[in-house]
């Protein structure tokens, strides 16, 4: 079975069983579509470390084919910097127009007839066409500073975000999609801005629309996190039974559904993208990893978060230079230190701060490359707790500096995730598959077999597919 083009369909870590229930209750009408003409599959990640469970590394992983213990990446914003072949530049150096649309820790390029732009945090990567990174930058500003209520807008930025959307692809679905969301938070319930996630997903799947149309690439990828973001967030809500920490009926009404309505909203979007792709398109559908709920932490309480109001300020004031701090994940931030001894100054300046007797910074020391780091506090604090700098002796307010994030950490991450083909076939095979299969599958399929290296481990899942063709849905 071969093709002309792929589709990787990245809905970063839906569950298997969630897919299934929800499917049962015929809430994904289109997710059902796909799957009954699709070969299925459960996959397994390259490692089964907790550590490592973590879609940085694991869509690196299927992107490149290499197993962790080869490729070493393991911080949000390594991927751009390892310098492995990936699909997308296997593909380029082969002749094949690639598109990427907001994938995970690609490192970027650049050429005819694609396109690429990063996921929310690595927009140290510069876009292509030139024209999205107007685009790039914006959201990743308000993507990674969302939960900040010190945050404060750039009127001029927005009105150029505005007006590429314009000239870009902004649907009325969009339109009305935004619409709809601010006069509900407005008139109904201020707390439905959880539901701005959704928001996101209409955006880059417009603009992602817009390209794909232009260039028809032989391989694009289309990535969304939102859904990932609302089961770590709302996972307690959705099923209070095995948490100590139980929900308020109050809020258990509120965000019981928040899970649910993520599912649905990717549902509508899959609706599109399979009808973008058109029948002569191989679909493929990922999610890397799955989740599973979060309880190592209800004896304590639950895992809270708390992050800087503003990161440059705090470091400033502890006395920690940089050449360069950006946020990645939740509560963290990436440290660019000037050199090699100023990690280790950092490292040991930081570790001179802490609450009540524990630090305040959890930090992971990678050289000269940065310093992975953030607050280490994970338990809910009191009003006017204080922090200490122990080589002073003076006491700092902690409230002043740091806030603390909206909710209880509810989902972590599950190793088992799903991969689908759209092959006609409607098989679910019951053997389990290594995310590292992905890599030389999508390469046979576009009959570049011959470029998959002797060091990739992953086999083609095609001879699994009994020589299906690709056709669209019925």
């Amino acid at each position: 079975m071969s093709t002309q083009r792929v589709l990787l369909i990245e809905f970063n870590e839906l569950c298997p069983s969630l897919m299934d229930r929800f499917i049962a209750e015929n809430r994904l009408p289109n997710f059902k579509r796909l799957r009954d003409q699709s070969d299925t599959f459960i996959t397994l990640p390259d490692v089964m470390t907790s550590e490592l469970l973590e879609p940085w590394i694991q869509w690196y992983s299927l992107h490149s084919g290499l197993h962790y213990d080869q490729h070493q990446v393991f911080h949000l914003t390594d991927g751009p910097r390892a310098g492995h072949d990936d699909l997308f530049s296997t593909l380029l150096a082969a002749g094949e127009t690639v598109g990427c649309g907001g994938s995970m820790n690609v490192k970027g390029f650049a050429s005819p007839g694609s396109f690429y732009f990063s996921d929310p945090w690595c927009d140290g990567e510069r876009a292509y066409p030139d024209e999205l990174n107007i685009y790039q930058s914006f959201i990743s500003r308000m993507v990674r500073e969302y939960s900040n209520p010190d945050q404060s807008n750039d009127a001029a930025s927005a009105l150029q975000f505005g007006s590429f959307l314009l000239r870009r692809g902004l649907s009325a679905a969009s339109v009305t999609s935004i619409v709809s969301q601010l006069a509900s938070e407005k008139l109904s319930d201020p707390a439905l801005s959880w539901r701005r996630a959704a928001i996101l997903d209409r955006l880059n799947l417009d603009v992602f629309s817009h390209y794909y149309r232009r260039h028809r690439p032989g391989f694009a990828t289309f990535f969304s996190n939102s859904t990932a973001h609302l089961q770590h967030a709302y996972w307690r809500f959705m099923d209070p039974a095995p948490f100590s920490v139980k929900p308020s009926p109050e809020d258990e009404k509120r965000y019981g559904g928040a899970i649910a309505f993520g599912y649905e909203k990717m549902d509508g979007l899959l609706k599109e993208l399979l009808a973008l792709a058109g029948p002569d398109c191989l679909v493929v559908f990922a999610t890397a990893l799955g989740q599973q709920p979060y309880l190592r932490k209800e004896a304590i309480g639950g895992q809270h978060f708390y992050r800087p109001r503003k990161i440059k300020a705090v470091l400033d004031m502890v006395g920690v230079p940089y050449a360069e701090v950006t946020p990645t994940m939740t509560h963290q931030f990436m440290l660019r230190p000037e050199s090699t001894e100023a990690a280790a100054q950092a490292v040991t300046r930081l570790a001179d701060f802490t609450i009540e007797g524990k630090p305040l910074f959890d930090v992971r020391d990678h050289g000269a490359e940065g310093l992975y780091f953030g607050c280490g506090i994970s338990v809910a604090l009191p009003d006017g707790v204080q922090i200490l700098d122990r080589r002073s002796n003076a006491t700092i307010d902690f409230d002043t500096h740091f806030y603390h994030m909206d909710g209880t950490k509810g989902g972590c991450h599950h190793p088992e995730g799903m991969l689908w083909f759209r092959t006609g076939a409607g098989r679910r095979h019951a053997a389990k598959v290594s995310i590292l299969d992905v890599y030389p599958t999508v390469l046979e399929a576009l009959s570049h077999g011959d470029k998959i290296g002797a060091d990739r481990r992953g086999r083609s899942l095609l001879p699994l597919f009994g020589g299906a063709e690709i056709r669209a849905a019925a």
